[in-house]
């Protein structure tokens, strides 16, 4: 909680200091985002991991500080503006590793930030392959660590579908990317629940599904 604290007052004097253009900098705010992604996915908070009794005391005491951290950052990018595109491909992993953490709520509102990196980068050069091959490299490394489920997988593909058709430029290429997404995600889940089962019947068909 003390940690917490202190992240929110260095969020704060980033903003108050460190955010206009005579005084941006780069590495101080991705110094935060990334201090700030370490804490959110540190073991201690990841409290699916623990009994339910000792999950409930946490959050009685607590809350659940994830949601918290998460929710600044999120409102931590959307305060860079322009500056955003300074960002990318840079904080695509540590964004994709965040938005990982089994906790619906973050899940819900941090994916978000994969559209606006897209469209960042769209309108600066008229596509967001930076941004893509970045999110399909992370997210093969990701997986394969454990990280990543069917729920996942679900959410990414509505949430962004949902961005995409909405921003017309942005439909035809984004629903192409997000198939992409989801077909590449759906593949690497089953080659990894394929290989943590002791039946390997089906390892190869799934090897050639990913391959």
């Amino acid at each position: 909680r003390e940690f917490l604290r202190a992240i929110n007052h260095f969020a704060a004097t980033l903003t108050e200091m460190f955010l206009s253009n005579s005084s941006f900098e780069l590495q101080l705010w991705n110094n935060y985002f990334h201090l700030a992604v370490a804490f959110l996915t540190q073991d201690s908070l990841q409290l699916e991991n623990f009994s339910p009794a000792k999950r409930n005391s946490i959050l009685a005491k607590y809350g659940d500080m994830r949601a918290a951290i998460g929710a600044a950052i999120r409102d931590m990018w959307y305060s860079l503006g322009h500056r955003k595109i300074e960002f990318i491909p840079g904080m695509v992993g540590p964004i994709l590793e965040m938005t990982l953490v089994p906790e619906l709520e973050l899940r819900r509102s941090t994916i978000p930030i994969f559209f606006d990196m897209m469209l960042c980068e769209f309108q600066l050069s008229g596509g967001f392959s930076r941004f893509e091959d970045e999110l399909l490299r992370k997210l093969d490394s990701e997986v394969e660590g454990g990280r990543g489920d069917e729920q996942y997988k679900q959410l990414f593909e509505s949430i962004l579908l949902g961005c995409c058709r909405s921003h017309p430029e942005l439909a035809e290429p984004g629903q192409s990317f997000v198939a992409l997404v989801t077909g590449l995600l759906e593949r690497l889940l089953d080659y990894r629940a394929v290989m943590n089962d002791e039946n390997k019947t089906y390892s190869m068909s799934c090897t050639v599904n990913l391959l």
